[in-house]
């Protein structure tokens, strides 16, 4: 499913030179990462931005599943989330741009960081920039969820619906692993699908 739906997102960019394409791929994360604060959860939020709704190289429907991809394997999200959307959009290559460009951003600014810890610890100006970034980082990830839920809803299904409340709470309230619920919403999804199957049949 994931591959038939990224080589309809690769057409309309057939016609750039595999250069250019793995250009843009490394400027796109490199800034992303860049100016990312808050998480890996933003990083994908900002990369559904850039890929979906700015270049159009991949849908809402492909983004979901490369999302859960990323937050199912091990490791940083934000990597994660690099090395699905690169390898989608130009394989190999394009998976080493994206993971270099993301790395980097971070590797040089905690480095310097490190330098003068102990200054940056306590500085109250520090603090207050940091408590504001954590609003905008909310509404950030609160707007791409709210786009992603109504995706949901436009599709009518409501089994869908229902294992998304059910993660909802057992994330919220339970406070299970998300790699777990994510598991469990893929077998889910599995048993649905063959079940449908087999009435259609």
């Amino acid at each position: 499913m994931i591959s038939m739906t990224a080589q309809e997102a690769i057409r309309p960019h057939e016609n750039e030179s595999r250069k250019k394409i793995l250009l843009k791929l490394f400027i796109s994360n490199l800034y992303l990462s860049t100016f990312t604060f808050g998480g890996g959860y933003v990083i994908v939020t900002l990369m559904k931005k850039k890929f979906v709704d700015q270049y159009h190289w991949i849908d809402d429907q492909e983004m979901l599943d490369l999302v859960a991809i990323a937050q199912s394997c091990p490791g940083p999200i934000a990597v994660n989330g690099a090395i699905v959307v690169g390898y989608q959009l130009a394989r190999v290559p394009g998976l080493i741009i994206s993971v270099l460009a993301t790395v980097i951003p971070p590797f040089t600014i905690l480095s310097l960081i490190s330098l003068c810890y102990t200054a940056f610890r306590s500085n109250p100006y520090v603090g207050w920039m940091l408590n504001g970034m954590q609003s905008g980082v909310a509404a950030v990830i609160a707007q791409v969820v709210l786009e992603m839920t109504q995706g949901l809803v436009k599709q009518r299904s409501w089994s869908s619906m229902v294992v998304l409340v059910i993660a909802f709470v057992a994330s919220y309230v339970f406070n299970v692993n998300a790699a777990l619920i994510i598991l469990a919403c893929a077998i889910l999804g599995l048993l649905t699908r063959k079940k449908g199957g087999a009435e259609n049949k």
